[in-house]
């Protein structure tokens, strides 16, 4: 069942951090159409390496076409046989796809009642999932909000060791332009939530 996140008292400071997680993983989970690129043309940013990144990608935004940003994914993320990227935790810590990393995802994943959508088939530890399934913990969008505990421990196993690698390598892609800039804000935020996370003195 699902709880509605305005069931709960959530700060907004989170519901930003939510915001962030859920953008970043529509971005990377399938190439924006019109609509999503005219949202992104909308964002503005401030003078911080995020706030900069921001900024880059709601510019680039407004100049490219869904034809032109759909041929880029398809090129980092699919190709033929494979992408320029393989954007699977599995991948980046291990140098193979579905293993450990994964099977551990999935033990945690239903400790905390997540599942994997019936109309999604790629494995879970793939980078857009980790940004859905943080956002959804800081709102509580399937269950109760996760306490500040939950999310470090989540982010640590599961995010932490390796998206900032994966966005600093999606950030010089060979076929990136559009999300190079993606590259950018996700490397800065995952740098955001690192420290963060450690200056919060939880397990």
């Amino acid at each position: 069942m699902t709880l509605a996140a305005q069931d709960y008292t959530i700060a907004e400071e989170d519901r930003l951090r939510a915001d962030l997680y859920n953008f970043l993983g529509v971005l990377l989970s399938q190439p924006p159409d019109e609509m999503l690129l005219a949202q992104t043309a909308s964002l503005s940013g401030d003078d911080s390496e995020l706030g900069q990144g921001i900024a880059t990608l709601a510019k680039l935004a407004k100049i490219t076409k869904p034809k032109t940003v759909n041929s880029e994914f398809n090129k980092l993320f699919i190709g033929l046989g494979r992408g320029e990227l393989l954007p699977y935790a599995s991948y980046y810590l291990t140098g193979f796809l579905n293993e450990k990393p994964l099977a551990l995802l999935r033990q945690d994943m239903a400790k905390r009642g997540l599942a994997r959508a019936d109309t999604v088939f790629e494995p879970e530890d793939n980078i857009a999932s980790l940004m859905e399934m943080m956002g959804a913990m800081i709102v509580g969008r399937f269950a109760t909000p996760a306490s500040l505990e939950a999310q470090k421990t989540f982010f640590n196993a599961h995010i932490a060791p390796w998206a900032a690698l994966f966005f600093t390598d999606l950030e010089g892609a060979k076929n990136s332009v559009f999300y190079a800039s993606v590259g950018t804000v996700g490397k800065a935020f995952m740098d955001i939530e690192t420290q963060a996370f450690r200056l919060t003195g939880t397990a």
